[in-house]
């Protein structure tokens, strides 16, 4: 039995070297699954969702989800506490999710995408941005959830923009609001993107990650798997050199494949691209 300590002591020591080199939000336990309800092609329910997710080593979910998933958002609630896993993040916004949240006593995120702002100057267009999202500002604060601004293409999804709006709405009195940034839309950014990153940092509540090259998302490469594109390791390589140390979203977003193998595979090549990144 002596002769086993040795050994043991040094690989628990070397997995805490390792453990370490990794930023505490990019460790598997504090990634977030994102993109799983609708886009499952196992079609899962709340508890066999729960299941995987733990499965996989994740703790952390933003629920996305369409109109025939809100009879089921309590009972996805209940398997998420049976299995010891925290919704961090809600698509959308919902009434009846609202009354849920007051319920159970939950604070999650909120996101919802920047509107198309209207009018001949961008102040202009900032500011009708703004007046759109009036309403979910004030019914997030008042359950004292964050709202995350997030990038969905056009207008609303340039980085300058959602800064814009988002300052915009804590001049007007919401200083819960932030914003969410995904790489699968976020294409245009790439060339310049530590600077785009930089303008986002200090209102970043959630990053969300994808596989990436030029131009993908006028290819069909918008959706890749982290570690097949050419260009995310190096985005990534900013986000750490940052100090960003906010939640990390790892993508499904394919309706043809299971989600938990589309997990699998994010998961794997990112500890990978880590592991390259810390070399």
């Amino acid at each position: 039995m002596k002769r086993n300590i040795l050994p043991v002591v040094a690989l628990t020591i070397l997995a805490g070297v390792v453990s370490a080199e990794v930023p505490e939000n990019f460790q598997r336990e504090n990634l977030v699954a994102w993109c799983i309800v609708p886009f499952d092609a196992k079609k899962r329910g709340p508890e066999e969702r729960a299941a995987m997710i733990k499965d996989l080593g994740l703790r952390l979910v933003a629920y996305d989800w369409r109109q025939e998933h809100i009879p089921t958002f309590e009972e996805e609630i209940h398997a998420y506490e049976s299995h010891g896993l925290d919704m961090i993040a809600f698509w959308g916004g919902h009434e009846e999710a609202y009354t849920l949240f007051e319920q159970y006593g939950l604070h999650p995120q909120v996101w919802k995408t920047v509107p198309a702002g209207k009018g001949e100057t961008q102040e202009e267009r900032v500011a009708s941005a703004a007046d759109m999202l009036d309403l979910i500002a004030k019914r997030t604060g008042e359950l004292g959830c964050l709202l995350g601004l997030y990038n969905h293409g056009g207008w609303g999804g340039e980085p300058e923009n959602m800064v814009a709006v988002c300052e915009e709405m804590r001049r007007r009195g919401f200083p819960h609001v932030g914003i969410v940034y995904n790489f699968h839309h976020g294409h245009g950014d790439i060339e310049d993107w530590e600077t785009k990153f930089q303008l986002i940092k200090p209102h970043l509540i959630c990053l969300n990650l994808n596989g990436m090259v030029p131009g993908g998302d006028k290819e069909g490469k918008k959706i890749l798997t982290i570690g097949e594109g050419t260009a995310e390791a190096e985005m990534i390589r900013v986000v750490i050199k940052s100090d960003y140390a906010g939640p990390i979203g790892i993508l499904d977003h394919r309706k043809e494949t299971d989600s938990a193998l589309t997990l699998r595979e994010n998961l794997d090549g990112l500890e990978a691209l880590l592991e390259k990144l810390g070399k």
